[in-house]
């Protein structure tokens, strides 16, 4: 389909939006003026409409010629990457990759990326730094890290930082196993105020949801101890300390003493899981990459 269309068309397509003129666009081709007409009519053919008006000797570009323009620009953009990107795995330069990442991705997610890596390049150093979201950012940021494993933040620099999402998580209510026999799912928090909690410090992803699902159930929790880390939560749980707000990532730790019980809509929140990498160090990180998405599409088949 569309097989008379090459990249070289459209570079002298290009060229003549810049320019709006024949002989100039040839000039700065090293061709004929023949050759950019012939070229100019011979796309037309290709797609089968009109890209311009001919009013005496000039063209005049139409709607279709601007979309073109701008798609076009995009695709040769997307093409330079690709060889950038194909050149740069080949030379395999790279023997160390420090990744910051979640407590809670160390349960399933990040062994079995580390597993594809070590498949990939047995020669690789992993090391690994577990941290808050926002300390994650902030090593990133500092470069102190090449990449992060993390719950997408609501800002963050997108134009120096790409994305890309691995997977998303519901949220529910962590209770111990022996918690009252009668609790009915799903939960309406606005029923637990007069129970104790326990919850992440602030920076952590799982704080930010614990405090917008309780200002939707409109009281202030009677949060009893706050912990550095999702691991210490649970614990606390486990023990009737008290209960919390966990993703459902955890479920398989402590199963025969916590339960995760379902929210009501109204307080059902996910977090976005997703590596985050500069946009200028992504060659150094491609098997990363690739391993992050085959972990992606396979969580998606599971969870069909």
């Amino acid at each position: 389909m569309f097989k008379g269309i090459t990249l070289r068309k459209l570079e002298i397509f290009l060229s003549y939006m810049q320019n709006r003129n024949i002989a100039q666009t040839a000039e700065a081709l090293d061709i004929s003026k023949v050759s950019v007409h012939r070229t100019l009519h011979a796309l037309e053919e290709d797609l089968r409409c009109a890209l311009f008006i001919h009013q005496g000797r000039s063209l005049f570009p139409l709607d279709s010629a601007s979309v073109l323009e701008e798609q076009s620009t995009l695709l040769l953009e997307q093409f330079e990457r690709c060889i950038h990107l194909t050149r740069a795995a080949s030379n395999d330069k790279i023997s160390k990759l420090k990744i910051g990442m979640l407590y809670s991705l160390s349960i399933e997610t990040v062994p079995k990326l580390i597993m594809g890596l070590k498949q990939r390049r047995p020669n690789l150093d992993v090391e690994l730094l577990m941290a808050s979201n926002q300390k994650l950012l902030g090593l990133l940021n500092t470069q102190m890290v090449d990449a992060i494993l993390i719950s997408t933040p609501e800002s963050y620099d997108t134009a120096r930082f790409e994305t890309l999402p691995i997977f998303d998580d519901e949220i529910y209510l962590a209770t111990p196993v022996d918690f009252p026999a009668n609790t009915k799912t799903p939960i309406d928090l606005a029923q637990y105020r007069d129970q104790k909690f326990i919850s992440l410090t602030e920076g952590f992803a799982t704080f930010n949801g614990f405090q917008e699902a309780f200002k939707i159930a409109g009281f202030k929790p009677n949060i009893v101890m706050q912990v550095q880390d999702i691991f210490s939560l649970m614990s606390l749980v486990s023990s009737n300390m008290g209960c919390g707000l966990l993703p459902g990532r955890m479920r398989g730790l402590f199963s025969d003493k916590v339960k995760l019980l379902t929210l009501e809509t109204r307080f059902q929140m996910k977090q976005h899981i997703a590596l985050i990498f500069p946009r200028n160090s992504e060659h150094n990180l491609l098997p990363l990459i690739a391993e992050c998405r085959m972990y992606a599409r396979g969580y998606n088949k599971k969870s069909v």
